[in-house]
């Protein structure tokens, strides 16, 4: 026996994605990873919602300071009939705008459970410093100002 709760306003979505040619279960898009983005003392943390995405599918690119994640969920394909189909298949697709003051040639990566996570290290450069003053530094004479 199946159990069918009814709800019309998402049926009422599900018709208008697939008459717009989108929507859940579809390719015809990349859709949006969930993410949440940090800094931990010298580093930032940016984590990605895949679940049930294959590490294999999962892209990251760095072109100038913009970070690309690309993957994808493949739709199961068998012989059985699909009852419901809420998940999103097909490519996902998120891009970064990250600033001068990381460093993007140490970025690592990480895939566990389901979730992606990048740590990009703050910049050298961007560190802050201390400036030593050095002691018996040389006066900087003035001209003498005539009256």
């Amino acid at each position: 026996m199946l159990l069918r709760s009814t709800d019309p306003f998402r049926d009422l979505d599900r018709l208008t994605s697939q008459l717009l040619g989108g929507g859940p279960g579809t390719t015809n898009r990349p859709a949006v990873m969930p993410m949440d983005a940090w800094r931990q003392g010298d580093r930032f943390v940016v984590e990605f919602d895949l679940p049930g995405v294959n590490a294999e599918s999962i892209d990251i690119d760095v072109e100038r300071n913009v970070l690309t994640v690309r993957a994808e969920r493949v739709a199961g394909n068998g012989d059985w009939q699909r009852l419901a189909a809420e998940r999103t298949h097909g490519q996902f697709s998120r891009q970064l705008v990250l600033g001068d003051n990381l460093d993007l040639e140490r970025i690592e990566a990480g895939y566990d459970n389901g979730v992606l996570r990048l740590v990009i290290p703050v910049a050298e450069k961007a560190k802050p410093r201390k400036i030593q003053i050095a002691g018996g530094a040389p006066a900087v004479e003035h001209d003498a100002i005539e009256a």
